[in-house]
């Protein structure tokens, strides 16, 4: 490619194209100042459909990265991707062949396996309703509590609820509590035992930076006691105090995005799952 030039990627999929999509951007991740043009077409299952967008693909030629489930289909690709002189890839062939083996069997030929409905995906679902329920200390009782499997707690501003969200996603029911030294969480909070309790917390400067740009998007004054450094400073050694007294793990979020931060806690988790067996 030229200096200046557009890179374009063209994700072609027999689903939804969830999975071409995390290996792009995770590749892509990999390459000081790399920017591209991403192009998705999902639900590819006829050749005829295919033709219809080799020729759109034609028109803005790059890296074609597909996963095609059907041979007729994915033979195709394959042909008019070399007639074209476009580069292609299928990122989960190795994968698929090194399982294939060890498994002894071959692969199935059905498209979007995994994103049947099942158990894991009623579960996701019953944990997303769950968390977005139990967001920022709302019905923060007892038999509430319980009911999840994370409990995460932390200043204002900690990534408390992208966090939860993400976790849902992934299955977990997550309840977040807000700390704030003049309203300490109730008596109950500590005496829960079915959830695993995480603190989150962070740097007072990366904490002051995030709420004054909180207070800028809603159109207020960045002028107030809720980004002040001493103040912050006292929130969160209030927090870490109670992370302290009730022997709660904590992680730092400031140089962690949100997905390591839940990476984190689904370790913790899982280790508490672990030692409990």
């Amino acid at each position: 490619m030229t200096s200046g030039e557009t890179l374009h990627l063209h994700l072609i999929s027999d689903s939804t194209g969830e999975t071409l999509e995390s290996v792009a951007k995770a590749s892509l991740a990999r390459f000081e100042g790399a920017e591209a043009v991403k192009h998705f077409w999902p639900m590819v299952r006829s050749e005829g459909h295919l033709d219809r967008i080799i020729t759109e693909v034609a028109k803005k030629p790059g890296l074609v990265i597909y996963t095609l489930v059907d041979g007729a289909v994915r033979d195709r690709l394959e042909q008019r991707c070399a007639t074209l002189g476009l580069p292609m890839v299928s990122p989960l062939d190795p994968t698929i062949s090194a399982l294939s083996e060890l498994l002894g069997q071959a692969a199935t030929r059905r498209p979007g396996r995994q994103h049947v409905m099942d158990e894991a995906y009623f579960r996701r679902v019953d944990a997303i309703n769950y968390t977005m329920v139990h967001d920022d200390g709302a019905q923060a009782g007892v038999e509430d509590l319980e009911e999840a499997d994370i409990v995460l707690l932390g200043v204002s501003r900690t990534s408390k609820t992208p966090t939860s969200i993400y976790l849902a996603n992934r299955g977990y029911k997550t309840a977040n509590i807000p700390l704030v030294p003049q309203s300490p969480p109730p008596a109950h909070v500590w005496q829960i035992r079915g959830p695993l309790l995480v603190g989150l917390t962070t740097a007072t400067d990366r904490l002051v930076q995030i709420r004054r740009n909180r207070l800028l998007t809603l159109g207020q004054t960045p002028d107030t006691d809720y980004v002040d450094a001493e103040r912050i400073d006292a929130e969160l050694a209030f927090a870490r105090r109670l992370f302290a007294d009730h022997d709660i793990p904590v992680i730092d979020v400031s140089r962690r995005s949100i997905e390591e931060t839940a990476a984190a806690i689904i370790n913790l988790h899982q280790a508490r799952i672990e030692r409990a067996s």
